[in-house]
């Protein structure tokens, strides 16, 4: 069994923020297997998604303390860090853009700290959904809690699915697969 875990902050103040790109891709996951969000044994919410062998997760810690949770649920369910997939917002890649990796930094992200340290390893498969900075004298606390502005609601909807997609190969596949068929930017012409 896979676990596909979204970042993000509990309750209704903080849906529809950057910071809760996570939890969407979520939601778009248990839409497409036809399940709901239930009770954990620990701080999260979880579906199952028996077609796909995996486990949905959205940690209920609010997002600094995300790691808590998902050790909590990779001890509970015995899943290994390479089989859980963390997928989480990230200022540094421009809105619309997605980043796969089997493991690496948290480049400065607090929900990826937070996993790395409940964890004890950076060795896990995480997807970044670009979000953008913004303007820079902006604080970036204010920026990522911020909701979509209405210039980037057209393509939202379009980016979460796109990311859902993402989620779902890794389910069904590896991380390699998903690097290889999500990271290339689709507005840039090949090089070949």
């Amino acid at each position: 069994m896979k676990v596909i875990v979204g970042l993000g902050n509990p309750g209704a103040k903080y849906r529809g923020t950057r910071h809760n790109i996570g939890f969407a891709v979520l939601d778009e996951l248990a839409r497409r297997a036809q399940v709901s969000f239930e009770a954990a044994p620990v701080e999260a919410l979880i579906a199952r998604w028996r077609e796909r062998d995996a486990l949905l997760a959205k940690p209920l810690t609010f997002m600094n303390r995300s790691g808590e949770a998902v050790a909590a649920l990779a001890r509970y369910y015995d899943i290994a860090p390479s089989e859980l997939l963390v997928v989480v917002d990230e200022v540094a890649l421009p809105f619309t853009r997605l980043r796969a990796r089997a493991g690496g930094s948290a480049g400065g992200h607090n929900g990826l700290k937070s996993v790395i340290a409940g964890l004890g390893s950076t060795d896990f498969p995480r997807l970044r959904l670009g979000v953008g900075r913004g303007d820079a004298r902006r604080d970036l606390a204010d920026h990522v809690l911020a909701k979509f502005e209405s210039g980037e609601k057209a393509d939202l909807e379009t980016f979460i699915t796109r990311a859902a997609d993402a989620a779902e190969m890794f389910a069904v596949a590896d991380i390699g697969k998903v690097m290889n068929t999500y990271n290339p930017d689709p507005t840039e012409p090949d090089n070949d």
